[in-house]
């Protein structure tokens, strides 16, 4: 077993998106909304553990490289189909990609919702026969080199003029 060697590889700016949701009672979701958990705010929590999440991938993943992260974006939503969606976007300057931080950003918010609300989703048994943390995947991953990067952001910027 061994980590790849990446010491050749060049470093470029790299992009990964991951999502995934939590589905959980219709009634938790209203407690969500109506900011009225007792343990305290299960989206904002969620942001922040899943921003923490990523800075320690390489922590919890045995053979992931330690990255210096340069952007971490959680989008938390809920919806109308008792569902919570989570969305992560992790960026940096590298020689490998960020889809472990990113994957890691949202299993770890997805866990940490689910910590803060499991007391309203319970059973009688103390069972969850609803919850459950769904379809964690890479929506998708960007590497460019410092001149495709350039080339992006000038596009960008003059779209935005």
């Amino acid at each position: 077993m061994t980590m790849v060697d990446i010491s050749n590889k060049p470093e470029t700016y790299r992009e990964a998106t991951a999502t995934g949701t939590i589905k959980l009672k219709t009634e938790t979701i209203r407690l969500i909304k109506e900011g009225k958990t007792e343990k305290g705010d299960p989206i904002r929590t969620a942001k922040i553990a899943g921003i923490l999440a990523a800075k320690k991938s390489s922590s919890l993943i045995p053979l992931c490289h330690p990255l210096p992260l340069t952007n971490i974006e959680i989008e938390i939503t809920t919806g109308n189909d008792s569902k919570i969606h989570v969305t992560s976007t992790v960026k940096t300057r590298a020689q490998t990609g960020v889809e472990m931080e990113a994957l890691t950003a949202t299993a770890v918010s997805l866990l940490t919702i689910w910590d803060m609300v499991k007391q309203y989703e319970k059973d009688a048994e103390g069972q969850y026969p609803f919850t459950a943390i769904e379809n964690i995947h890479v929506l998708k991953k960007i590497k460019l080199s410092a001149e495709e990067k350039g080339s992006v952001e000038r596009k960008h910027k003059n779209t935005q003029s």
